[in-house]
């Protein structure tokens, strides 16, 4: 019986909601309703269509370094007769996708402007571009290939190789390296073969990586050059527990060697991108305190409005909590149905960003030729298309679920929290002064 009670209550409370918000006295309701939720679903819209755009610009730098630079794990002092067993033990486990060992030395390097450039030499396993899937995806090739088989061959970033001015099968030479005391620390005898010119979604890494195989590593970076190894993980952020099992595994094995996370790197960049995204998200946020302002005082006006209707149904036995509801329920509709819909039109816009940005750039265009012919046609051939739409366009979107869950959910808790607080006004006027009132 109480569950039928109950829905019995919420049946004649929707009813009513619906009607107090289709029209009043005025004509008003229906209107505050729709830019209500017009406001709701341009908010989470807009929210989710720059949060993604952030995403993917941000992402495009943070993969390049997670892949190319910095691996998801790193591993030093890891003595040579256990390097075949911790492969084994690390591919054995199902959150490691690969693990590979590589060299590190700095140099100068010159080409054929004869201009020196500064430049980090990564020795790498010669097939990393087949056996690492993510390495391969961040490194693109715009020359050449990514070929280490042959001796003394080498893979510059497109930026270091436009500096240098050399292109794929040019001669460069490693003339300042850095090293121990069996490395020369000038040499005119390092010649590396230009194999391939790569590109990558950073350009720290464009201008200033080169890739060498670990024999060129082996017989140029000295005895002591340290040997290390690096982890990628099918799931980054679960480097930590990862660094858990084989720190266990370091100790059950009494070694010394040690695991870095790709937290410890560019902790100042990942630390400054997150800053950014934090208070774009706090600004565009916005949007939705002023709603849930315009939507309290809307709701207050109607409160007040209502008020011998509302008198009327207490007199008939309404509970307080049922008057309540009835503008409660006019809130999570209203943030319901705006939050619905503008988060399809933010996943469309945020899937298909090149087809909307080239159609704004479209748009902006015909405007502005159509405003310039009727008002100073001497100008007309200076009018162009925007090129900065054509940059955004080219940004792959990047949607991640948690947060375009998190922007919906708010979007139907502001309005909803503003109802709330304005039919708390409901319960400060007894039935009989509202009807001395009247």
């Amino acid at each position: 019986m109480k569950i039928k009670s109950l829905f019995t209550s919420l049946k004649w409370i929707s009813q009513v909601s619906k009607r107090f918000a289709r029209v009043d006295r005025s004509g008003r309701s229906a209107v505050t309703s729709a830019l209500a939720t017009l406001g709701i679903c341009f908010g989470v819209m807009t929210l989710n269509v720059v949060m993604s755009v952030m995403n993917g610009f941000q992402m495009s730098f943070i993969d390049s370094i997670l892949e190319i630079s910095s691996y998801h794990a790193r591993v030093v002092d890891l003595p040579e007769n256990y390097e075949e067993d911790f492969c084994n033990f690390c591919l054995n486990n199902k959150k490691i996708s690969s693990v590979s060992p590589f060299y590190e030395a700095q140099a100068l390097v010159t080409g054929n402007k004869g201009g020196a450039n500064s430049v980090l030499i990564r020795a790498v396993d010669r097939y990393i571009h087949v056996n690492d899937d993510g390495f391969a995806r961040e490194v693109k090739m715009l020359s050449g290939t990514f070929n280490l088989s042959e001796p003394d061959s080498i893979i510059l970033g497109s930026t270091l190789a436009r500096n240098m001015g050399v292109l794929v099968g040019d001669k460069v030479n490693l003339l300042v390296m850095s090293g121990g005391s069996d490395v020369d620390l000038f040499s005119n005898n390092r010649l590396f073969t230009v194999k391939g010119i790569f590109s990558s979604g950073y350009q720290e890494i464009n201008s200033s990586y080169a890739f060498v195989n670990i024999e060129s590593a082996e017989e140029y970076f000295g005895k002591n050059s340290r040997k290390l190894w690096g982890i990628k993980l099918n799931n980054h952020n679960q480097d930590m527990h990862i660094i858990s099992v084989l720190e266990k595994y370091f100790k059950e094995n009494q070694l010394s060697s040690r695991i870095f996370s790709w937290r410890n790197y560019n902790k100042t960049f990942f630390g400054t991108l997150k800053i950014e995204k934090n208070m774009l998200l706090l600004l565009v946020a916005l949007i939705f305190v002023v709603v849930a302002i315009n939507i309290y005082n809307g709701m207050r006006r109607l409160v007040f409005e209502r008020k011998s209707e509302i008198a009327i149904l207490s007199a008939l036995g309404a509970r307080n909590w049922e008057i309540e509801s009835i503008f409660i329920v006019r809130g999570f509709v209203t943030g319901a149905v705006g939050a619905f819909i503008g988060l399809i039109l933010g996943l469309f816009i945020s899937a298909n960003t090149d087809l909307v940005f080239n159609a704004a750039s479209k748009i902006m265009y015909f405007f502005q030729y159509i405003f310039t012919a009727i008002t100073d046609r001497e100008n007309l051939i200076f009018v162009q298309e925007n090129s900065s739409y054509s940059i955004y366009a080219s940004i792959p979107a990047r949607i991640f679920p948690y947060e375009v869950a998190a922007i919906t959910i708010f979007g139907i808790v502001a309005p909803l929290f503003a109802s709330w607080a304005a039919s708390r006004n409901v319960l400060k006027m007894t039935v009989s002064e509202v009807l001395h009132n009247e």
